[in-house]
């Protein structure tokens, strides 16, 4: 490139495409979350109005080889899409293309990845949320086990954000999973990813965010959003992709020089910056290889993490002496959920419950609130696939669930998760519900546990507990606790079931208006009079009573 003269020429153009093509599908490929604010600065040095078509290409085959970074690419591309919108809009109409083309194919990996794409661009506000929604009904439509599937991969990646914007639009959609379910047409392993997703709904999408923090580059008055749909024809241009001569190559590349510097600034140090940009330049490559440490995502550390809690839980004597040990072993952020999930695995490993794992389970909650916060998901995780689990299992979690509530190491509002209906529940939602209280009652006794049930403050989190919604419903949470030993605490609910008619009459009466006074004096009038005539007829009867009695008298004498 140094030996050519005329830089017009089509040799030079021709070299200077393969280096941009070569440079923008080496950025892309590098990137990751923690480079990604450095990788956006080369990205911009080059001329991606030429090469919007390389960078497309680029960023859908990297993220079709490499589906666990598609939030990666999808940040990348909404900052790019901050300046150079055209650039968004093709990439955005390309992956919609590959997800038709997969959808007619039945080409499932290739759909799961275009799906993803499309998520992440939803959560990144490149595409309007209606795409989200026309998508999913296309796939819900005619519903077989691969379209739920994706569905329901879908929903978890842009759940979180379109219960924000379209809380309406996303509840039909669950809604319609909750149809499917019922019929009970699809496989049993499709039904338990549906299970799944009703309980991430439940908990409010966490662990599964719109955006992560450190992708989160762009302001929401920033953001260029694209209104595209699944039923528009698109043209997906690769005469991009394709080397063309340029008649006005030199003046184009000039326009982006400026652009570029108008978008990075004054990229041309005085003689000081160069000096202090050479002092300061050994410290920033010391920063920039502790940032790009290598790291294991063969999930070793996590592996090794799981065995030494497993080994000092079973290697303890007591539980003091497993809490003492287990607090020694450093955790990352994030890895205290694993202590968690351990700890409530090997209880359910053990033949009979061992009282060992509560008490455990109850200091770690008394220490730390996280521990706390990571019980109550456990609660919810435990419970939305108890069907899994063998009755042995399901018996020691229920016990040691029943410890910690009974030793108020476990808030009481966790039971709002449970619904207690004929519907809401199976036969292993109800034996672990059943020794759940049963256990309540052994340890806090039938009165204290009727107080606990009765605070007027935890209500709310009870009346999933003690429905009265539907009389049907009540007489079903009473007559179960009734089976199983504690009809004791269904005591207001009874009550309630019993006065439910009256409740409705006087909810009618109360739509009378004040004006209607001669009507009621009426009414009183005539209320009265019925009741000197139930008087009269009563009194006659007694007297009819009387006469029977001694014509029976004279005919015995």
């Amino acid at each position: 490139m140094r030996d050519v003269e005329d830089k017009s020429c089509p040799e030079y153009q021709r070299l200077t495409w393969d280096a941009l093509r070569e440079s923008i599908n080496g950025l892309v490929n590098k990137v990751n979350a923690m480079n990604i604010k450095n990788i956006i600065p080369e990205l911009f040095a080059e001329n991606l109005i030429r090469g919007r078509g390389l960078f497309c290409r680029a960023c859908i085959k990297s993220q079709m080889a490499s589906p666990g970074f598609t939030d990666v690419f999808a940040a990348l591309s909404a900052v790019i899409n901050t300046k150079f919108p055209e650039v968004g809009e093709l990439l955005l109409r390309r992956i919609l293309l590959q997800l038709k083309r997969a959808y007619r194919r039945n080409d499932k990996p290739q759909l799961l990845a275009a799906t993803k794409f499309i998520a992440h661009f939803v959560n990144q506000q490149v595409a309007h949320e209606i795409i989200a929604l026309e998508l999913l009904t296309v796939l819900l439509e005619k519903p077989t086990d691969d379209s739920v599937e994706v569905a329901v991969g879908f929903v978890t990646e842009c759940g979180s954000l379109l219960q924000d914007l379209t809380p309406k639009g996303l509840h039909g959609i669950f809604e319609r999973f909750r149809g499917i379910l019922h019929e009970g047409l699809i496989d049993k392993r499709v039904q338990f990813l549906i299970e799944g997703l009703f309980a991430i709904r439940k908990s409010k999408f966490q662990g599964h965010p719109a955006v992560r923090p450190e992708l989160d580059l762009v302001e929401q008055e920033d953001q260029f959003t694209h209104e595209l749909s699944l039923d528009d024809e698109i043209d997906h241009d690769t005469s991009l992709d394709i080397f063309k001569v340029d008649a006005q190559f030199i003046v184009n590349e000039k326009r982006y020089e400026d652009l570029k510097r108008s978008i990075l600034g004054d990229d041309e140090p005085s003689d000081e910056e160069e000096v202090y940009d050479s002092a300061s330049g050994d410290e920033e490559s010391d920063q920039y290889e502790e940032q790009m440490k290598i790291q294991d995502e063969t999930e070793t550390n996590l592996v090794n993490l799981r065995r030494a809690i497993y080994l000092t839980i079973m290697s303890s004597v007591d539980f003091e002496e497993a809490g003492h040990k287990l607090l020694k072993i450093k955790l990352g952020p994030g890895q205290e959920m694993e202590l968690c999930i351990m700890l409530l695995e090997c209880c359910s490993q053990e033949r009979t419950y061992l009282r060992y794992y509560g008490l455990l389970g109850q200091r770690f909650c008394m220490i730390n609130k996280i521990h706390q916060e990571n019980f109550d998901k456990c609660f919810v995780q435990q419970y939305s696939m108890i069907h899994r689990l063998e009755t042995n299992k399901l018996r020691n979690v229920a016990k040691f669930f029943a410890h910690l509530l009974g030793t108020d190491a476990l808030p009481w509002h966790v039971l709002a998760y449970i619904r207690l209906t004929e519907e809401d529940t199976t036969s292993s939602s109800r034996i672990f519900i059943k020794i759940l209280f049963q256990e309540l009652a052994e340890h806090l006794g039938i009165r204290l546990l009727d107080e606990r049930l009765t605070v007027p403050a935890m209500q709310d989190s009870f009346q999933s507990i003690f429905p009265r919604d539907n009389p049907k419903n009540t007489r079903f949470s009473i007559n179960f606790f009734t089976s199983i030993g504690l009809g004791g605490i269904t005591e207001n609910l009874r009550a309630y079931l019993k006065n439910m008619p009256r409740l409705i009459m006087q909810q009618k009466q109360v739509s009378e208006t004040e004006g209607e006074y001669g009507s009621s004096s009426s009414s009183d009038s005539d209320s009265s009079g019925s009741e000197s005539e139930s008087e009269y007829s009563s009194s006659s009867e007694s007297e009819r009573d009387r006469k029977k009695q001694r014509q029976k008298r004279r005919r015995r004498d």
